[in-house]
């Protein structure tokens, strides 16, 4: 097959992992920077070029869309879509994780658990808003915040308050959630393919720190995980139509909650954490899918 990586950096750890898992399976691999594209939008012959080369006859394509260029990915990723090209991820589903408060309204209509989570945009309700998620502490989120970045855990009501007031003084969209006290500063990634769980990790926040990415410090070591778990991240994905899938999770006293969906899960961490070659798994998922009509987004909102 020929299968197009799009990423705008061909030496990142994931990138390189998966262009060496799908030539060691004999395929042609093309690391494609989605923002040189261009696209010509036609109803009788649409295209999309690099330069001024045009990219056919790819088979498939794997989006690796960074946060901050998710309308212009999520483009490239379409126009392939409409050439008939098959995508690991489809462009309706990237951009549904992306945005958290629409991606949590899904998985909380399909009963997934989830921290008591509220959204406003009166600072008059944030009183209210805390009083919801059980009082202080409190996590509060900026919307188009990633790894960790625009998380804040306000330990009390009055920092609350401040830290809400804050964001919305800069007409920033904040989400207030619940503090999962008894996470301990851990969540639990889980790597989906498919409908399968294919590895798992606990990561666990630096001392003093309730953020457990990686990027902030944190560390990684293989997990267990439960029947519920497994579910819970395979029905995650699910419900955001996503194939390839990095669901973070809690472990809450009231069973595994759903912190978010991630389209563009990162590989070196949990492919260090558990041995496993998961680029490797990802490329045959991609051998056994391209071909098949069928569609996970359609009709969904």
């Amino acid at each position: 097959m020929k299968i197009g990586i799009l990423s705008r950096n061909s030496k990142l750890y994931s990138t390189n992992s998966l262009v060496k898992a799908a030539e060691s399976a004999g395929h042609e691999v093309h690391v494609i920077d989605y923002l040189r594209c261009h696209m010509n939008i036609a109803s009788m012959r649409p295209s999309i070029f690099l330069g001024d080369k045009e990219l056919t006859g790819f088979d498939a394509v794997i989006p690796r869309i960074g946060a901050s260029r998710t309308f212009f990915g999520t483009a490239v990723v379409r126009q392939f879509e409409i050439m008939g090209v098959y995508s690991a991820n489809e462009s309706v589903a990237i951009s549904r994780s992306r945005d958290k408060l629409r991606s949590l309204q899904l998985l909380a209509r399909r009963g997934i658990g989830l921290p008591v989570t509220t959204f406003a945009h009166d600072t008059k309700a944030t009183g209210h808003m805390i009083k919801l998620c059980g009082g202080a502490p409190i996590v509060v989120k900026l919307l188009e915040g990633t790894q960790g970045v625009g998380v804040v855990l306000a330990e009390t009501a009055k920092a609350a308050e401040s830290v809400i007031e804050a964001f919305r003084g800069l007409d920033a969209n904040i989400l207030a959630q619940e503090f999962i006290k008894e996470a301990g500063g851990a969540d639990i990634r889980c790597l989906v393919v498919g409908d399968k769980v294919i590895a798992s990790m606990k990561r666990q926040g630096k001392e003093g720190e309730f953020r457990s990415n990686l990027h902030r410090g944190g560390n990684a070591a293989v997990v267990k995980i439960t029947p519920e778990e497994r579910s819970t991240a395979v029905r995650a994905a699910r419900i955001m139509g996503l194939s390839l899938a990095g669901v973070d999770l809690l472990r809450s006293n009231h069973g595994p909650v759903v912190m978010e969906v991630n389209s563009s899960p990162g590989l070196e961490g949990i492919e260090k954490a558990t041995g496993k070659d998961v680029a490797g798994q990802i490329i045959k998922f991609i051998e056994s899918s391209v071909g098949k009509v069928s569609s996970r987004t359609k009709g969904k909102g």
